[in-house]
């Protein structure tokens, strides 16, 4: 027949039909085969070598083209075969199967390369990244993880521009070698901070090992250094001030040119039994001097948990004091911007700079007073307050769990960390009543 149309491929047959399109003999011959299920299949049928017909599948007729070939899509591609074959191709199907298959060695080819290429540049890209110096993954590693810490790692900083990068903050992070790590411990081994030492070489494990997770370096310099060995040994601390240094502390106090609100936390923290940085980072909207009470939010203390503190009189005077002074901040230590509380470090540092032994000399812009809080037992933190505090009470007859409590500790026994849920409230606001009256009374 002549030209094949749409109209012959919308007309239903009740058997299958076969329709040719007319052209040159020698070319092939297009065809439609209709199905009386409408669905109509366009093939090219061509002779191979050895004479036999062959029927070359086209696709699936569509007259939108959406779901197959339209009738113009199909007749072009036989159009296509048909110059194939008249230049000399007679197995068409073997054709094409080879020409797909070297288009998909090129493809896969292409592919390889682009892998290759890839590969090459993430290579690269490693290896620029391993040349940042140390003080360039110190600050990446301060945004990624530090940041988000209870000081926002302020205290990290702190401890980094003071002791690391000072030393090794230059060198190439893929450069650093274990000698440039125990030269950091070294230096500060040398000035007697043993426990210091430890929290930072802690500190620069957890910034390697960053860099490890990060592809920044492939090794972590510190992975062979033991723990144990950096620093020293570290002597746990069990300074408890006696009765009669208390009272010595009582003498000393006013005449050593500290802050009346230095002063304060001192008692406070004794009283009390509280950690000096929960006082420093206390506001007055959580003091109730008329209930006695003290919340020092999750957010402020060491363990997360909030807890509630039965201030005695003794505490409460001293409290009184404090706002006297600095009732109008929100903070009851605010900084002299009064922007936040104050550091955490400033009052231990103001106790500690009154410790100094006398052989040490007298440093720069400090008064006279370097020796005016030497107690006989020693040096003394505000830390040790606290374990004076809980000494003090447990010597007054509070049973160990409830002076557990007045501190804030997790019961590390998890059975009963579970199933013991008694607060003793009530007894740990007798064992606080008990400490300050006893203070009062040795002050007095």
């Amino acid at each position: 027949m002549g030209s094949i149309t749409d109209r012959h491929l919308t007309q239903k047959e009740p058997k299958d039909a076969w329709l040719t399109e007319d052209g040159p003999r020698g070319h092939g011959r297009f065809m439609v085969r209709l199905q009386p299920n409408g669905k109509h299949l366009f093939y090219f049928r061509y002779s191979d070598q050895t004479g036999k017909r062959q029927f070359h599948p086209l696709g699936v007729y569509s007259r939108t083209g959406t779901t197959g070939l339209t009738l113009k899509q199909a007749r072009t591609q036989a159009s296509e075969l048909s110059r194939l074959y008249v230049s000399g191709i007679k197995n068409i199907g073997e054709h094409l199967d080879a020409e797909r298959a070297a288009h998909e060695a090129t493809r896969q080819a292409e592919l390889a390369h682009l892998e290759q290429k890839a590969a090459q540049k993430a290579a690269e890209a490693a290896a620029l990244a391993s040349r940042q110096t140390v003080s360039q993954l110190f600050e990446r590693w301060m945004e990624i993880d530090v940041s988000h810490r209870k000081d926002n790692g302020a205290e990290v900083r702190r401890m980094f521009e003071k002791d690391v990068l000072p030393l090794i903050g230059q060198i190439f992070v893929a450069d650093v070698r274990k000698g440039h790590i125990t030269q950091v411990t070294d230096a500060m081994a040398a000035r007697g901070v043993t426990r210091m030492v430890k929290v930072v070489f802690s500190l620069m494990r957890q910034m390697f090992r960053f860099a490890v997770d990060r592809d920044i370096i492939e090794f972590d310099p510190s992975s062979s250094i033991r723990k144990a060995k950096i620093g020293g040994r570290e002597t746990e601390r069990d300074r408890v001030l006696s009765e009669d240094e208390i009272r010595q502390l009582a003498s000393a106090l006013p005449t050593a040119n500290l802050l009346k609100t230095s002063e304060c936390a001192v008692w406070i923290a004794l009283s009390t039994c509280c950690r000096i940085g929960e006082l420093l980072a206390a506001r007055w909207e959580h003091i109730d001097l008329e209930q006695s009470t003290w919340l020092i939010p999750a957010e402020n203390s060491k363990n997360g948990k909030p807890h509630q503190v039965h201030m005695s009189g003794f505490a409460v005077s001293h409290f009184q004091q404090l706002q006297e002074i600095t009732g109008q901040s929100p903070w009851c230590y605010p900084n002299r911007a009064d922007t936040g509380p104050l550091c955490s470090k400033t009052v231990t540092k103001q106790l500690s700079d009154r410790q100094r032994p006398l052989e040490s000399g007298t440093m720069s812009n400090r008064g006279s007073k370097a020796q005016s809080l030497i107690l006989p037992g020693g040096k003394w933190t505000p830390h040790d307050l606290r374990r004076t505090g809980a000494t003090m009470m447990t010597a007054l007859g509070v049973i160990p769990e409830v002076a557990e409590r007045c501190l804030n500790h997790t019961e590390e026994n998890r059975v009963k960390r579970t199933y013991q849920r008694h607060s003793y409230a009530k007894e740990c606001g007798a064992a606080w009543d008990k400490l300050g009256a006893h203070l009062q009374e040795l002050i007095n």
